[in-house]
């Protein structure tokens, strides 16, 4: 049986009537009308935890490290997995290099195209390298074939690319509505968990970087990743958002070269410069991507402006925290930047989120103004507050540990979190202007 109800596209809101506006997410003209279908259920016979047996769901290494940190150290078979990313970043890429890892060690592997043909797939294939996979392909748009072959193969794994561009015949909407988008997924997640089969789908992002669809999708699956970085650049990001079997937040870093996309083992040294002399306005500052502590590099550019209102641009840092960081070093350290255009980078297009860093802003905003470099041993992290406090920070033994390994020999941090190490110099500070006058950056 057959029933009829508007989805609000923006939020996946349900009513059996169109309204102009969403009464969720306040969205105007967002309702699209779609038939749901009756869909017969499976009944399980329940049973008590201690009696079931977890050893089906023991991990499968992709033989990619680095992917493998992301879903939380290895592959959970029956998981049902999302990447999204920008055009051209390189998602097909990954996920044909993984099927072929996974088939080359004997796991039977399908890899649905509905966006390139048997050919051009073969084609990528011998540029990576991988032309004799024993990976099967196929070049199908329309779901019921899809679901042919996979009854007919039984793959262990599977990767759907992409599910905005395959659709159901017996749906009256086109390809990426929300009711193709949604019925497929259903399927597709009932498939992973009744084979058990690992499912990879890749999905498409709107231009706010959101994956496209109904928010449903991300609701339904076990991991949403997006592989991310800036494609005129050779390195990316794998960034998990969401995992039901790892920790979120973590990151896998990679490489794009001729024969595709390779693992980068130690991404500290990606994000850090070598200079020869120490330069104002340069700091090196510690973040945690999930469990990995990775090394970078803040800049900052402090110029007289010419314009009636300076200007204020970060890149790879909260633009909003800038401005927060300078107004904090005009009140609480008596430096002022209100004649002067500020500019702030994170050095090899990683980007910070976590307030850890902004004891690196203020040290590396007031180096550049003051025109005085710091050490170039130095590592700096901490949070500040609005009074210019510095504040505990979580993980502080990782970051120190990570700063150890690369050679650092000095790093200031907040008091509560300094200990006595051997090993390096830790410079613990309570608020910024005892930082500063550390170094020497204080106005006289």
């Amino acid at each position: 049986m057959k029933k009829k109800r508007f989805v609000c596209v923006n939020c996946g809101y349900e009513t059996y009537k169109w309204l102009g506006r969403c009464p969720n997410c306040q969205s105007w003209e967002s309702f699209v009308e779609e038939t749901k279908e009756e869909v017969p259920f499976r009944s399980e016979q329940p049973l008590p935890l201690k009696e079931v047996s977890a050893s089906s769901a023991i991990r499968k290494r992709t033989g990619m490290n680095e992917f493998d940190r992301v879903l939380g150290g290895g592959l959970v078979p029956g998981s049902f997995i999302l990447i999204g990313g920008e055009p051209g970043i390189g998602k097909s890429t990954l996920m044909l290099q993984i099927a072929h890892l996974l088939a080359k060690e004997g796991t039977k592997a399908l890899y649905c195209s509905s966006e390139e043909s048997k050919e051009q797939i073969k084609l990528r294939s011998e540029r990576l390298g991988i032309g004799e996979s024993p990976l099967y392909i196929i070049s199908e748009v329309v779901w019921e074939g899809i679901l042919s072959a996979i009854e007919e193969i039984s793959p262990e794994i599977l990767v759907i690319d992409s599910i905005q561009t395959v659709y159901k015949s017996s749906l009256p909407a086109s390809a990426g509505s929300i009711s193709q988008v949604r019925g497929i997924s259903s399927e597709l997640l009932n498939l992973a968990k009744s084979k058990p089969m690992s499912v990879f789908i890749i999905g498409h992002i709107t231009k706010y970087g959101a994956i496209a669809g109904p928010k449903t999708l991300e609701h339904i699956v076990d991991v949403v990743l997006y592989f991310e970085g800036d494609k005129w650049r050779e390195y990316r990001l794998l960034r998990s958002v969401k995992n039901r079997f790892g920790a979120t937040n973590e990151v896998g870093v990679f490489k794009m070269t001729e024969k595709g996309i390779e693992p980068v083992e130690n991404p500290s040294h990606l994000f850090l410069s070598k200079y020869e002399e120490p330069v104002f306005g340069s700091v090196v500052t510690c973040t945690m991507e999930g469990s990995r502590p990775l090394l970078c590099e803040v800049q900052a550019l402090v110029t007289p402006t010419i314009y009636p209102y300076p200007q204020r641009l970060a890149q790879g840092f909260d633009q909003r925290r800038l401005t927060m960081l300078l107004w904090v070093l005009e009140q609480r350290a008596d430096l002022s930047f209100s004649s002067r255009d500020v500019f702030l980078n994170i050095v090899g297009g990683l980007r910070i989120e976590e307030p850890a860093c902004d004891l690196s802003g203020i040290m590396a905003l007031s180096s550049a103004l003051r025109r005085k470099p710091l050490p170039l041993d130095l590592v700096v992290f901490g949070e500040v507050g609005l009074l210019g406090e510095v504040r505990e920070v979580y993980l502080a033994p990782s970051r120190i540990k990570e700063a150890e390994k690369l050679g650092f020999k000095k790093v200031l941090l907040p008091k509560e979190n300094s200990e006595k190490r051997d090993r390096i110099e830790e410079i613990g500070v309570k608020n910024i202007r005892e930082a500063l006058e550390i170094f020497g950056l204080m106005p006289k």
